[in-house]
């Protein structure tokens, strides 16, 4: 090896995905709570602008945050599609069983699931780690079930764009992520 050229990470092997989709446990409180934050979910088609609500939802928040500042999200799909429904990303695995390795402590708000709402998606009964979903149509049903902690409020239409996938059967891989990018404001 020549002293231009960069080694690779540690515990990666040359042409393998150098970003850490796994973790021992669910990230500590680092957010500020009083502070207003902006996710930016950078598609091919466009912008996807969410406004993270983290005094509903902190721990889902803070999550979400230290995910995508960690880069985790970059290159994954949008796996799971049912047009009026919901769009689900966030499975490293791409199969909707995917996770970050660690299970977050289920929280819960009284915001209601109208079309452009952003929720954890559980992958078990309570246990929420990196899937989240965006709603595409109301979803009364799920009020109470899941948390809503974050609103679209530029885009949705980008979302709404995109075809039924079904990670069991579809053959293509979904909407790919490129970057989820997050703004933090001033206090809200």
């Amino acid at each position: 090896m020549d002293e231009t050229s960069t080694p690779a990470p540690t515990g990666t092997v040359e042409g393998e995905d150098p970003i850490t989709r796994s973790y021992e446990a669910a990230p500590e409180m680092s957010i500020d709570v009083a502070r207003s934050y902006e996710a930016v979910i950078h598609l091919d088609a466009g912008d996807v602008r969410v406004e993270l609500l983290p005094d509903e939802a902190p721990g889902y928040v803070n999550n979400f945050v230290f995910l995508a500042q960690n880069d985790f999200f970059d290159g994954l799909t949008f796996h799971r599609v049912v047009p009026g429904f919901v769009a689900q990303g966030g499975d490293p695995t791409g199969s909707g069983f995917g996770g970050p390795g660690y299970g977050l402590e289920e929280e819960s708000n009284r915001l209601t699931f109208e079309p452009g709402v952003l929720s954890m998606a559980k992958s078990a009964a309570g246990v929420s780690g990196s899937q989240f979903f965006v709603t595409l149509g109301p979803a009364p049903h799920l009020n109470g079930d899941f948390t809503v902690f974050g609103r679209v409020t530029e885009g949705l239409e980008l979302l709404e764009a995109l075809g039924a996938r079904n990670p069991e059967t579809a053959e293509e891989s979904g909407v790919v992520i490129q970057d989820i990018e997050i703004i933090e404001g001033g206090q809200s």
